[in-house]
């Protein structure tokens, strides 16, 4: 049962008695016609992308009703689950199926979705054939929904709660940023994410370009919008301004609590000034609601409470072993007394505040047997609502049977394409003290598979760790958990940290095929300080061996892709002959996701070297297939291998500005943020022009040192050095000086000596300033030698600059 309370109200004198028979029906809308103004104009311009967001209760909804009761044409509506099963696109699918009848003309494409929509089969054309890349079929999923949007608009596509969607979703309105829909105007709501938080919605669009999405924020009602519905509301010309004033100030001007409070005052009568007239929470509110129910009546609230917003009156007759009239009669009374609404399909809270309210009102002991009462209730659905069986489960908790459906819930994403939902129903088995250890140990490696591309990393991180600190764990456990945790500490941006996971990983690691695209990661000698080339080499080397012992064509390619980056870097002309033979072969044309990878790998590689013309090449080519498949995770690789180009080949117009906007949407893409940062900088340092522009660009190139010898990553390491030694050259030879050789003896200890060449350039200019030629000619000397016969035209370039500086 509903715990009542105390019944605090009292009556007063101050004003006269409001009666109940005042009250006019709905509150009116006020307070947001600005806001209701720009929906307006924005949606009758689509294409377009509005984000309207808010605290819970701040009349999202109740705008977009507005909104929608005053345009003509076609709507289209979904509404997102608080527990969803995991079914991508859940939400859009919802919204495109009321609209089936019209639907014609459709591309191939959109078959894609007759597997989702089985029911529009008719309609839709034939599934085509699957690919065998995910990312790429997830691609494709995208590419058919708005395909068959494109054929339901001109419309309004309204979603609601968006930060309760699924991933998929999120990521198809990241791709419809960029991609619009001739005609479709897009319209979302969603909380405002919580203070140093985030949701997958706010993370998908916060990598969108700036342009692509209007967000409208709404704030709390001020003072005249409390006054102007505390008038409607309670018949009252003038308020008084200490009625506003107490309004405004135990209700936080969120406009849900106000309507319950004003609504509350017109119904119950009495003095609003009185001492405790005005409910100081909604709390106080829904308790004077549930104050004329019977206990029969607040048992069910209570159990649809549990159930959720809107509660199905077959499953609570279950729960509750009573017949369904009964509960009918129930949800009635509670619809008499303002606790639920008519929604139009069926009776539901007003508002999930309401129902939390509600759901604490219930004693701990009592919701814990109506959770577990909905879970055995729901094992009897098919096909079964796993994931709601979780969220009942733990609630109840019953820990066993939390994890089982938890486990299957993830399974179920996993097989659907949606890694990240995967990943977030497995974190939540991690919390499960009492969880056997081989079972921890099996959903830690489903979690670590799940996590590596999608948006859980930094949670699943610390789970691994912990595990890897067992030392009675198996040793085949140790090799996976300690490969998966070193690629997912990589992308964190730490690189030498991760670098050294994999190390400790590959000794476990029994299987070859698993152990030649680990040893192939560590092959790469541009990511970690404190590896010479020679380990890289020596890697590959074993990565090839266990390529071939495998048999798996998978690994042989990554190994492969592998080998002809080291090549590069090493300034090798046979990498050029094995790229050529990698991007005509079948294997890699069937996997678009890793050509776009190598291809972007290689361009940076080029451009290490000194090859612009090709790193240019292999950069269309990459972004080419990363806008085929989609594949969000590598736009902002993209987008840093492009205005590095830009910076190497001196095109700086603009250029600091489009870098400020990638650091700063790169925040969520740790990877590729150091890269981003030193590329900033060193532009800053070419363009500064007075002492406060040099001052800032020495600032940010410090930066970068420290952060990248924090996380062992060399290749900023390097630039950021060099660029600081060009950039005191003139002032502070001695700290150029400094900041050379240290650059110069960290590319010594790589041994790729066409790393050092803009540090020799700064030692001999420094030298031959000071009169002092020969005291370069060393690092000339060695810098020679160590570019002899390789394929390195930037340092080949600088070879006549600095025999003039060490000869002068």
């Amino acid at each position: 049962m509903i715990d009542g309370g105390e019944d605090k109200t009292r009556g007063g004198g101050g004003l006269s008695p409001v009666r109940p028979e005042r009250l006019r029906g709905p509150v009116e809308f006020v307070g947001r016609a600005a806001e209701l103004a720009q929906l307006r104009r924005l949606v009758e311009a689509p294409p377009c992308l509005i984000l309207l967001e808010g605290e819970p209760g701040i009349g999202k909804s109740r705008l977009v009703a507005e909104l929608l009761a005053e345009l003509s044409g076609r709507h289209l509506v979904g509404e997102c689950d608080d527990v969803p099963e995991p079914f991508p696109l859940g939400v859009l699918l919802d919204a495109i199926r009321g609209s089936a009848d019209r639907l014609d003309a459709l591309s191939p494409v959109a078959g894609a979705l007759a597997p989702l929509l089985p029911e529009l089969a008719d309609v839709l054309p034939d599934a085509p054939p699957p690919l065998t890349d995910p990312a790429a079929e997830r691609h494709r999923l995208l590419r058919a929904v708005a395909a068959v949007l494109t054929a339901l608009s001109p419309a309004t596509l309204l979603l609601e709660d968006l930060h309760w969607a699924d991933p998929a979703t999120c990521e198809f309105l990241a791709y419809l940023s960029t991609h619009p829909v001739d005609g479709l105007a897009v319209v979302l709501t969603a909380r405002t994410a919580a203070p140093g938080g985030s949701t997958p919605i706010h993370d998908a669009l916060a990598r969108t370009p700036p342009w692509s999405v209007t967000r409208v924020p709404l704030s709390p009602l001020d003072a005249d919008d409390v006054r102007r519905l505390a008038a409607r509301t309670l018949r009252l010309d003038d308020p008084p301004q200490q009625l506003t004033a107490t309004l405004l100030d135990r209700t936080a001007g969120i406009p849900f609590v106000v309507e319950e409070v004003l609504r509350t005052l017109a119904e119950r009568g009495g003095d609003p000034l009185a001492d405790d007239s005005v409910p100081f929470v909604l709390r106080d509110v829904l308790l004077w609601r549930l104050r004329p129910l019977d206990e029969a009546t607040r048992e069910v609230l209570g159990a649809a409470a549990v159930l959720g917003l809107a509660p199905d009156q077959r499953i609570l007759a279950s729960v509750l072993s009573l017949d369904r009239m009964a509960v009918g009669a129930a949800l009635a009374a509670a619809h008499r007394a303002g606790l639920l609404h008519d929604a139009g399909d069926g009776l539901r809270f007003r508002h999930d505040l309401a129902r939390q309210v509600v759901y604490d009102l219930v004693p701990r002991e009592n919701r814990e047997w109506l959770h577990l009462r909905v879970a055995r209730v729901l094992e009897q659905e098919l096909p079964r609502p796993v994931a709601q069986l979780a969220h009942h489960y733990r609630r109840a908790g019953s820990g066993a049977d939390f994890v089982r459906n938890a486990e299957a819930a993830a399974d179920l994403a996993t097989e659907r394409g949606d890694d990240a939902t995967a990943a977030s129903f497995l974190l939540q088995t991690m919390g499960i003290a009492e969880l056997p250890r081989p079972v921890r140990v099996r959903l830690a490696a489903k979690l670590g598979r799940s996590a590596i591309d999608g948006l859980s990393q930094a949670e699943a991180i610390p789970v691994l760790e912990r595990l890897l600190a067992d030392r009675r764990l198996p040793p085949g456990a140790r090799g996976e958990l300690g490969l998966v945790l070193g690629r997912m500490l990589r992308q964190q941006g730490e690189a030498l940290r991760g670098y050294t996971e994999i190390e400790r990983a590959v000794p476990y690691l029994r299987a070859p095929r698993r152990k030649a695209p680990a040893l192939a990661v560590l092959a790469a000698p541009d990511t970690v300080v404190g590896r010479h080339v020679d380990d890289h080499l020596a890697r590959c080397a074993e990565a090839e061996s266990a390529a071939t012992a495998s048999g798996d064509p998978a690994a042989h390619l990554a190994v492969r892709i592998a080998r002809a980056s080291l090549l590069l870097e090493l300034g090798d002309p046979a990498a050029w002959a094995i790229i050529a033979e990698l991007r005509a072969s079948a294997e890699l044309a069937d996997r678009p996701r890793e050509h776009a990878r190598a291809c972007l790998n290689w361009a940076q590689g080029a451009l290490h070297a000194g090859h612009p013309e090709q790193a240019e090449a292999l950069l269309a080519a990459g972004r080419a297939f990363v806008d085929e498949t989609g594949y969000e995770r590598l736009t902002c690789l993209v987008e840093v291998t492009e205005l590095s180009l830009d910076r190497a080949a001196g095109r700086l117009d603009g250029l600091a500005e489009r870098l400020t906007r990638l650091v700063a949407s790169a925040e969520r893409m740790p990877v590729i943020l150091l890269d981003a940062r030193v590329e900033l900088a060193t532009v800053l340092a070419r363009t500064a022009g007075s002492g406060d522009e040099v001052e800032y660009a020495e600032r940010a190139l410090r930066e970068v040192v420290a952060d990248a010898r924090r996380v062992g990553a060399i290749w900023p390491l390097v630039q950021a050095l060099s660029a600081l030694a060009r950039l005191a050259l003139a002032e502070r030879p001695d700290e150029a000086v400094r900041h050379a050789t240290d650059a110069l003896a960290l590319v010594r200890g790589k041994g790729i000596l066409a790393w050092a060449v803009e540090a020799v350039l700064v030692l001999a200019e420094a030298a031959a300033a000071a009169g002092e030629p020969a005291r370069a000619a060393e690092a000339v000397a060695e810098l020679e030698a160590g570019i002899a016969g390789r394929d390195a035209p930037l340092a080949l370039a600088a070879q006549r600059r600095w025999r003039e500086l060490v000869r002068a």
